[in-house]
């Protein structure tokens, strides 16, 4: 069985942290998808998803330092569910993407898809994305080390 889920998107808030008394932290944010297409009349249209990302340890600490609101970011994981019932007693339900890796991309204007060998994805024409640069290292939730076995 597998539950995987990957991401392309802009961050909708810096993430919000919070650390534990053990030492361990978490990091939370919104992730801004968007599925664009054309309609019946030729038009361009963009349908906009939001997905809540949550990230532990050593991947909370990176997501403090380096995401910020409006960010373009890849992450892999795995899709949660959880009820929980709030201060009036009633019961809520939350769906999480429960992230394993991250890596920064660098959104370029005036080109097409993606640079590099990305996944490929449906997005308007006049956009495309390339790896940044300054972050080249991918850290796994798992073992806490380097990635060197990225599809990137």
């Amino acid at each position: 069985m597998v539950n995987k889920v990957t991401l392309i998107g802009n961050l909708g808030r810096d993430p919000e942290v919070r650390h534990f008394e053990n030492g361990s932290m978490v990091a939370k944010f919104p992730v801004a998808t968007n599925e664009s297409y054309r309609d019946k009349n030729g038009e361009w249209q963009t349908n906009t998803e939001w997905h809540d990302v949550v990230v532990w340890r050593g991947l909370a600490e990176r997501a403090e330092r380096s995401l910020k609101k409006g960010s373009l970011v890849y992450i892999e994981g795995k899709l949660t569910h959880r009820k929980y019932t709030d201060k009036d007693g009633i019961d809520r339900y939350v769906t999480e993407v429960v992230g394993n890796t991250f890596r920064m991309l660098e959104k370029r204007e005036g080109g097409s898809g993606y640079s590099g060998s990305l996944p490929s994805a449906q997005d308007a024409p006049g956009v495309s994305y390339q790896i940044d640069d300054s972050d080249k290292k991918t850290v796994s939730a798992d073992t806490q080390e380097e990635d060197d076995d990225l599809p990137f």
